[in-house]
């Protein structure tokens, strides 16, 4: 099993240093980005913005522009992931993220990737379409996603303080026993190999855990 970064939004940018780290694990110097989620958003910007990151860190993106359905489906993005040691899933629109990837041949090909030791990084959006369940950013219920890691569910751009009345009415509608995780920008909840949780990044212990309503901590995470 290779690692798996959560990161709350603000990728690729100053205090998300954690992608040095995971750069040096993947034991490669190129970066698969899919900005799939990002597809009415400008996907190029978020491709620019990942090339001059991982430029500094001495790595080359791969850009996989994989905007629609029936792109996921094709057989080249399936073999570039098939091959690939670091992909990253950009922030934008969860739903529309999940809608591509579902039942893809090139979702299946990033969890083979992973199963087999590659490192996967999914921000905002990315981290919370590769949950199962995923949070609906259009009033904070419970929806299907894509399910890499299932009964964990992320609530990504967290600011305690700050837009609280989205995060309760997750809470109180959070399946019983699922860990829902709060996670600030520039900063990850990593997925080690074994299964265990860290945070790490610019706001690393801003990241809550919330558990049948209660704070809990990253070692109760218990997801499949």
């Amino acid at each position: 099993m290779g690692t798996l970064a959560l990161v709350g939004g603000g990728e690729w940018r100053d205090g998300a240093e954690f992608d040095a780290e995971l750069l040096e694990r993947s034991g490669g110097a190129e970066v698969v980005v899919l900005p799939t989620a990002a597809a009415y958003q400008h996907p190029e910007k978020a491709v620019e913005w990942a090339t001059r990151w991982f430029g500094g860190l001495g790595a080359t993106v791969v850009p996989l522009m994989v905007l629609r359905h029936e792109d996921a489906l094709a057989a080249e993005p399936a073999e570039t992931v098939a091959t690939a040691r670091f992909v990253y899933l950009s922030g934008g629109s969860p739903l529309h993220l999940r809608s591509v990837l579902k039942d893809s041949a090139l979702f299946d090909a990033i969890v083979a990737a992973w199963r087999s030791g590659a490192i996967v990084a999914g921000s905002s959006a990315g981290a919370m379409a590769l949950c199962d369940p995923m949070v609906d950013p259009r009033g904070g219920a419970f929806t299907v996603g894509l399910g890499l890691v299932e009964q964990l569910a992320v609530v990504p751009h967290y600011e305690p303080g700050e837009g609280a009345h989205l995060l309760w009415r997750t809470l109180e509608l959070a399946p019983r026993g699922v860990p829902v995780v709060a996670i600030p920008e520039r900063t990850a909840v990593i997925r080690e190999p074994d299964g265990t949780w860290r945070a790490a990044g610019a706001s690393a212990s801003a990241v809550t855990v919330y558990l049948d309503g209660a704070v809990a901590s990253l070692g109760e995470i218990r997801e499949r």
